[in-house]
Parts: structure tokens; sequence; C-alpha cells
């Protein structure tokens, strides 16, 4: 994966209206892998493969909160 500045960041469509609450995710071209970060705290990233997050938003989207 490039360095984090290089990559192009992508807000979530449930972010908050003023933009100061987000999630933030970044797919590298070379190799497909995925960066996740806070946009209140963006030196503090998670990177892991497109497969593994693929997987952690499907069980978002269907696991009931709480």
């Amino acid at each position: 994966m490039p360095p984090l500045s290089e990559l192009k960041w992508f807000k979530s469509s449930f972010s908050e209206a003023s933009g100061n609450a987000c999630v933030e995710i970044a797919i590298s071209d070379e190799d497909g892998d995925v960066a996740i970060r806070n946009s209140t705290c963006p030196q503090l990233t998670i990177r892991t493969s497109r497969a593994a997050f693929a997987a952690l938003v499907t069980h978002l989207r269907t696991t009931s909160p709480g």
C-alpha cells in the first residue's frame, strides 16, 4: 500500500452533515487493500484486505445493534 498521504479518501454516506465526524476509506490501486480512518483522528488508520473489509461491512449491515 502506498503512503497514506497518496491515497484518495472517501467519506461514508452516513457521515455527519457538517463533515466533522466521518468514517473515511481508501482503496490502494497497488494491491487492493483498504485503509479505514476516522476524520477526527486521521493519523490512526486500520489497513486490511478488501475481502476482510467486505466481510466487516456485511456483518455490520446484517447484525442488529445492541
